[in-house]
C-alpha cells in the first residue's frame, strides 16, 4: 500500500499531552471529525440534569463509532512499520473488529480476526457487524468463548504471524481487544482536545462513556487528568469490574510515563475515572427486556439509537444513575460520548424483541380491505 493513498499524516499532540512517553507518528484520517454535540432529551431526566451527547456515531458510514478514532493511529503505526497483514480480536459482533476490517481493507491491508464465539462456525450469524466483516474478505478464527487474550489468543496469533511471514513475507501487526493499548488511546485523547474547542470545560460537569476494553475511557481520563481535572470521566462497564479497568488502564498510564513502572508512584487509574460497575447486568452482548424496552423508548422519543451491545446499557443505566444516585455526578451537565455499534441493531437481538409485541404496539394496521373506517378504528 502506498502511504498516499489515504491520508498519512505527521500528528502533533495538543500542548498539554507534549511531554507523555510514545506519543504517535503518525496518524491516518478516516473518521468524518469533529462529530458534533446535540441535546439529548431522555425520557424521565430529572429537572436538573441536562444531557447532551457527542455523536461519535457519526465518524463514518460503516467505520462509525469510537473504535476508528484509535485505528487512526494504530493503522498508521502498522503502515510506519512496514506490516501488511493486522490481526486483531472481538466478539462474534465486535464493533472493534468491523470497524478494523473494513479500515484496513480500504488501505490494502489483509485483516484476520479471532473471535470469541459459543460455535465451531458462523452458519446463521452473519449478521450486522460480522455481516460487513464478511463482505470486505476478513478471514475468520474461532476461538473459545472469553477465553484469556494473554493466555490463549495471543499466541494463537503468534503462531498465525510465524505462518504468514514464512509463507508469504509479509509482516504481521497485532492490534489488542479493542484496539486499546498506549497507541491506541490516543484516539480518546485526542478526541478530548476536539472537545475543549467544543466547549467542554464552559458546558458539561460529567463526561459518560461506555466502557469494554477501556481504551476510550482511558484516553478521556488521562485528558481531563492533564487539563486540571475540571470534569469527572465516568466509564459504564459493559465488561468486567473495575479492577480489570483500572489494571488495564495502569498499564496504559505506566507506557506513557504517568506511572512508574512498578506502580508505586504516579497517577493512578482509580483517582482519574469512575468506573460504574454493574452495567454488564446479565452478561456481555445480553440484555435483559427492560434494557431492550429502553433502546426502543430513547429511538422513538429522541431519534437517536443505541445498541444492545454498549450505548444501550450505558444509556439505560446512566437514566437509572441520574434519577436513583444523582450525587455520583459531579454536577448537572452530562455528555454522554456515543460510541456507535448501531449495526448490532441487525444482529436480531432487537427484532426478536420487536417480533414479540402486538401489532397494536407496534403500530402495525391491517388495511387490506377498503372500507369506511380507518384501520385503528376497526
Amino acid at each position: 500500500m502506498q502511504k498516499s493513498d489515504y491520508p498519512f499524516l505527521p500528528y502533533e499532540p495538543p500542548s498539554w499531552a507534549a511531554n507523555l512517553a510514545l506519543i504517535p507518528k503518525f496518524k491516518f484520517q478516516l473518521a468524518n471529525l469533529n462529530t458534533p454535540i446535540h441535546k439529548w432529551r431522555l425520557p424521565r431526566t430529572p429537572d436538573d440534569f441536562e444531557v447532551f451527547v457527542k455523536r461519535d456515531d457519526m465518524t463514518g458510514s460503516v467505520l462509525s463509532g469510537n473504535k476508528i478514532r484509535k485505528l487512526e493511529f494504530l493503522l498508521a503505526d502498522a503502515v510506519d512499520k512496514g506490516c501488511e497483514v493486522i490481526l486483531t480480536c472481538g466478539g462474534v459482533r465486535s464493533n472493534h473488529c468491523r470497524a478494523t476490517a473494513i479500515s484496513s481493507c480500504q488501505l490494502g491491508l489483509e485483516c484476520h480476526l479471532f473471535l470469541w464465539s459459543r460455535t465451531k462456525d458462523l452458519k446463521g450469524q452473519f449478521t450486522g457487524n460480522t455481516l460487513l466483516d464478511r463482505m470486505v474478505g476478513a478471514n475468520f478464527y474461532l476461538v473459545p468463548s472469553e477465553c484469556s487474550f494473554q493466555k490463549e489468543i495471543y499466541p494463537r496469533m503468534q503462531q498465525l504471524q510465524e505462518h504468514i511471514m514464512k509463507t508469504s513475507g509479509k509482516k504481521c501487526y497485532s492490534i489488542p481487544l479493542g484496539g486499546s493499548n498506549s497507541v491506541g488511546v490516543w484516539g480518546y485523547i485526542d478526541c478530548f482536545n476536539e472537545l475543549i474547542k467544543q466547549g467542554l470545560h464552559e458546558r458539561f460537569t460529567d463526561i459518560v462513556v461506555a466502557s469494554g476494553s477501556t481504551g476510550s475511557v482511558t484516553g478521556l481520563a488521562i485528558g481531563n487528568h492533564l487539563t486540571g481535572n475540571k470534569v469527572k470521566v465516568h466509564g459504564m462497564a459493559v465488561i468486567s469490574d473495575a479492577a480489570y479497568f483500572h489494571e488495564e488502564a495502569d498499564a496504559i498510564l505506566r507506557d506513557l510515563g504517568l506511572q512508574a513502572s512498578d506502580g508505586s508512584s504516579g497517577v493512578k487509574a482509580e483517582d482519574i475515572m469512575d468506573i460504574v460497575e454493574g452495567v454488564k447486568g446479565i452478561g456481555y452482548g445480553l440484555s435483559t427486556p427492560e434494557e431492550l424496552e429502553c433502546i426502543q423508548e430513547v429511538a422513538t422519543t429522541t431519534g437517536i439509537l443505541v445498541d444492545p451491545c454498549y450505548t444501550g446499557k450505558a444509556t439505560y443505566h446512566t437514566m437509572k444513575l441520574m434519577r436513583e444516585n444523582p450525587d455520583r455526578f459531579l454536577g448537572k451537565k452530562i455528555l454522554f460520548i456515543h460510541t456507535g455499534g448501531w449495526f448490532d441493531l441487525f444482529s436480531g437481538v432487537m427484532s426478536s424483541a420487536i417480533d414479540g409485541k402486538s401489532s397494536a404496539e407496534n403500530k402495525v394496521y391491517d388495511w387490506m380491505e377498503m372500507t369506511d373506517k380507518l384501520p385503528f378504528d376497526q
